[in-house]
């Protein structure tokens, strides 16, 4: 007896997993302007049209981020978990340095390559992005001279290691701005968690609006749940819904922040010096490259 052949797609790799919901999120948002719409209601004027985060940074945050990285012209800037590449391309124009993000999701990274020019014109040659972990970025060692990282490492499989990672990446006196979140009470371990990655803690700036945004926002979701499903598919549409209902009731008492950690230690022996990259965001001897939302 013959058995057919069977029709099914393989199983998806675990890292193919993780990236298959923000694939499936950032193709369909390419479709509609109704979750940039559904943001820019949340946050009204401080919404950030050129830029179309799918995350909490506002105009507040995104001073906030040039003031406190305080890089001079022509360095290199990491967006870690970049997403569609808006908040690393704004800072770049703003602060004439270089770019190199990384993101899990292949499509967010294609899109991001395809907005260089909206941001750069034809100095294209200044940004790049790959597709990468947190915990594995494919960066050489202090190679950065800023780091940013927006509502992204609460979605790392480990967050020191990522933390870690991103420590390992920065070059010595560079910094690392990153959002952060917790329960109102004691200072979470930040100091150590910085410690633990070589770096410390430079600045804790408040973001006191940011859980009512993320509130607002949640709640415009669940309202017009019969409209995303239409415009997005249902499988996207769905796990927005399911992350509105369950972050919805840990909003209340939640403290938001935005940490400014700074590496002030030695370069070790032997390690890649900050301007001996090969290539933007590649380690000498790659070949040739390939083509987070919730609160943390």
């Amino acid at each position: 007896m013959t058995h057919p052949t069977s029709t099914a797609a393989p199983p998806l790799a675990a890292g193919e997993q993780r990236s298959a919901q923000y694939d499936a999120f950032h193709t369909a948002r390419a479709r509609t302007d109704l979750v940039s719409h559904l943001y820019a209601e949340a946050m009204g004027e401080d919404y950030l049209v050129e830029v179309a985060a799918s995350s909490s940074c506002d105009w507040p945050l995104l001073g906030l981020m040039t003031v406190r990285l305080r890089m001079p012209p022509g360095r290199l800037l990491v967006d870690a978990g970049c997403g569609t590449g808006g908040i690393g391309l704004w800072l770049a124009r703003a602060l004439a340095v270089r770019l190199a993000g990384f993101d899990l999701s292949p499509v967010a990274v294609a899109q991001a390559t395809g907005r260089r020019a909206n941001f750069l014109g034809a100095d294209t040659g200044r940004a790049a992005f790959r597709v990468a972990d947190l915990e594995d970025t494919g960066l050489p060692d202090s190679s950065a001279h800023g780091i940013v990282c927006v509502d992204a490492l609460g979605r790392a499989r480990d967050r020191d290691a990522a933390l870690r990672e991103l420590g390992r990446v920065l070059a010595p006196h560079g910094r690392l701005v990153l959002t952060r979140a917790s329960r109102q009470g004691p200072d979470p371990a930040w100091e150590e968690q910085a410690h633990a990655a070589g770096l410390t803690v430079e600045h804790v700036d408040e973001r006191p609006s940011e859980p009512a945004t993320w509130d607002r926002l949640y709640r415009l979701w669940i309202a017009h749940a019969a409209k995303l499903r239409r415009e997005l598919g249902e499988v996207p549409a769905q796990n927005m819904l399911r992350e509105a209902h369950q972050v919805l009731p840990t909003l209340p008492g939640r403290r938001a922040v935005l940490l400014t950690l700074r590496r002030t230690v030695s370069v070790p022996a032997g390690a890649g010096g900050a301007d001996t990259m090969c290539g933007l965001g590649r380690r000498p001897g790659d070949g040739p490259a390939s083509s987070e939302r919730t609160p943390s």
